[in-house]
């Protein structure tokens, strides 16, 4: 068993691929058959396992998500009492309630079993940059 800590610095709202970060880390760490584990230590990011072909596809998630939870200046928005760091910080909580913040993926012949077009992505819900941290189990 073994862990690790990723650290990814965003800078806005937008997924940020860490499929080679993390194979890297995997086949170093030398186990054939495992299972890995990761979680995003924060309430305003997700992690995903997207289509990482087609950068339309994270184009169209980032604008979904926008607009089913938009910022609280919007006067859709304005049942929202928690505004205390901005307009973005309600709906990034409320995207990453939505969104999974822990994600296992097998490991077979020492990589991750993803298939041809998934990658691993943090989505960052907030519109500043961040320093966000991925914890990573494998056992």
């Amino acid at each position: 068993m073994s862990h690790t800590v990723f650290e990814i610095s965003t800078h806005g709202q937008g997924l940020y691929e860490l499929t080679d970060e993390v194979a890297r880390w995997v086949a170093g760490e030398g186990q054939l058959e495992a299972a890995l584990t990761l979680i995003v230590q924060h309430t305003s990011a997700s992690l995903l396992i997207q289509e990482n072909a087609d950068p339309d596809v994270q184009v169209d998630l980032k604008a979904y998500f926008a607009r089913l939870a938009p910022p609280t200046s919007d006067p859709s928005m304005s049942y929202l009492t928690h505004t205390y760091e901005g307009p973005d910080d309600m709906p990034a909580h409320i995207k990453a309630s939505m969104l999974p913040i822990t994600i296992t993926i097998p490991i077979i012949s020492g990589r991750m079993a993803l298939g041809t077009w998934q990658g691993l992505y943090l989505f960052e819900h907030r519109d500043r940059a961040h320093l966000r941290r991925v914890v990573a189990l494998l056992r």
